[in-house]
């Protein structure tokens, strides 16, 4: 194939994993407008209702990286396959669930069949796209994200008026419609042999599960089985041949400091997206139907702004981008929990600096985490960001439920008088000091000089 046949194949190819992405984040974002009402018809707590992201986030998690590994060894093209179909049969299953555990069922089959977008989506900007470009091709697969993001709470806002939320599992049957797209722009697929070790990935599996257990419902035995199962996780990527996650790629510090930023940053921008349905709801009294909207700037901003961050990143810098991002950011955090008890339309003004601010972060990170790695070690390497990230979500939506139910009651704000908003701005403010921790670790480990020195090789 020659080399401008090959680069239109890659521009194509980026473009109908944005649209792919859009269609995915849609799926995911719909649930949390939903998460009151679900709660309400099933009487659940909110740590309960929180396992309806929190399951389907894990499940992700693991799904990004089994599908990365696997991509090692088969084509990309039949993964996809696999993963859409799955992704469809849980879609039926949770749009028929009259029960809790049956619809838990269907959002974690869901999730085993959508986790193969993550991992394409790391796959595709480093196979495919050089260090100098690949800021540009991940802003490009963001943009796809936060079109998701606008049209799922949109959508959601819309449809829980009209009709059932349990009508909200139809949307992913659109996924279907990218599928010939893979098989026309995929070309010169390489097929290994590497090995996949599932008795490892239980154990990790069952690390988180029993993690995410912990902190809704923290016992001795749900402590004691994260402990133990950690334990046997850590021993057997030590031991086996060849290993579900290579602990030799941890020997790389700055990679390894880079998952943890990430990890953290991830987790405070879920923030944004999990408590602003539950606080619109339980604070301003929101009708349900209202609560997307208010959700929609931000999410039209960050797709708009998207691409121009990934060009950014390019041109001047994943450091500058970082230094805006963790400013918009700040400023959000800040208003948010000094003004808990605004008006809708304000709140909806200080989710745009978020969306936008998480938007240029997750570039930011990305390119600078890809860049620590070398080219052998590229595949496994994002496949574990992706996981992370995903995990990060999952952790920190069981920890804001937890939060949320404790009802904690002492504020720092006297502006604030309303006692069910004090919880929100406690987290929100808990959070801008998370960030200002985030931002000193990056500043302090990923400097221009090394991005520079990793670009030019």
């Amino acid at each position: 194939m020659g080399i401008g046949k090959r680069k239109s194949s890659s521009e194509a190819l980026i473009s109908v994993l944005a649209l792919t992405l859009a269609i995915s984040v849609m799926n995911a974002t719909m649930f949390n407008i939903v998460l009151p009402e679900i709660r309400r018809e099933f009487g659940l707590s909110m740590a309960e209702v929180s396992w309806v992201t929190t399951s389907y986030l894990l499940v992700f998690a693991m799904g990004s990286v089994i599908y990365g590994k696997l991509a090692d060894r088969y084509k990309l093209k039949i993964l996809i396959s696999i993963g859409f179909i799955t992704f469809i049969v849980g879609s039926v299953i949770g749009m028929l669930s009259q029960v809790y555990g049956m619809l838990i069922f269907g959002r974690m089959l869901q999730a085993a069949g959508s986790a193969v977008i993550p991992a394409i989506s790391g796959i595709i900007p480093v196979r495919y796209f050089p260090p100098k470009q690949r800021g540009r091709a991940l802003g490009i697969s963001m943009t796809g994200g936060a079109i998701g993001s606008a049209a799922g709470p949109a959508v959601a806002a819309m449809l829980v008026s009209i009709v059932h939320w349990r009508v909200l599992f139809c949307m992913p049957l659109l996924i279907l419609l990218t599928l010939p797209f893979y098989y026309k722009y995929l070309h010169d697929e390489r097929v290994g042999t590497a090995q996949m070790d599932w008795p490892g990935c239980g154990l990790l599996a069952g690390a988180v599960a029993s993690l995410l257990l912990s902190i809704t419902n923290p016992t001795a035995l749900t402590l004691i089985s994260f402990v133990l199962l950690l334990t046997c996780f850590i021993w057997r990527i030590r031991k086996a041949a060849a290993p579900f996650i290579n602990p030799g790629v941890f020997k790389n510090v700055r990679y390894t400091l880079g998952l943890v930023i990430a990890f953290a940053a991830t987790g405070i921008g879920y923030s944004l997206v999990f408590l602003t349905p539950t606080l619109l709801t339980q604070v301003h009294q929101l009708r349900l139907g209202l609560t997307g909207y208010v959700m929609v700037p931000a999410a039209i901003a960050t797709a708009l702004l998207s691409k121009f961050g990934g060009t950014m990143a390019d041109r001047k810098g994943t450091s500058y981008l970082f230094h805006i991002a963790v400013s918009l950011f700040l400023f959000c955090f800040l208003l948010l929990s000094s003004f808990t008890g605004a008006s809708p339309v304000w709140i909806a003004l200080f989710l745009i600096l978020g969306g936008v601010g998480q938007a240029f972060m997750s570039i930011a990170l990305s390119k600078s985490i890809s860049l620590t790695l070398p080219h052998e070690q590229s595949g496994v390497g994002m496949g574990i960001l992706s996981m992370l990230n995903f995990m990060a979500g999952a952790i920190f939506a069981s920890l804001y439920g937890t939060m949320v139910d404790l009802e904690a009651a002492k504020a720092w704000n006297p502006l604030i008088h309303d006692l069910s908003a004090y919880v929100f701005s406690n987290i929100y403010f808990m959070l801008m000091i998370m960030i200002a921790v985030v931002a000193a670790l990056f500043i302090s480990f990923f400097n221009k000089h090394y991005e520079k020195r990793r670009c030019c090789r």
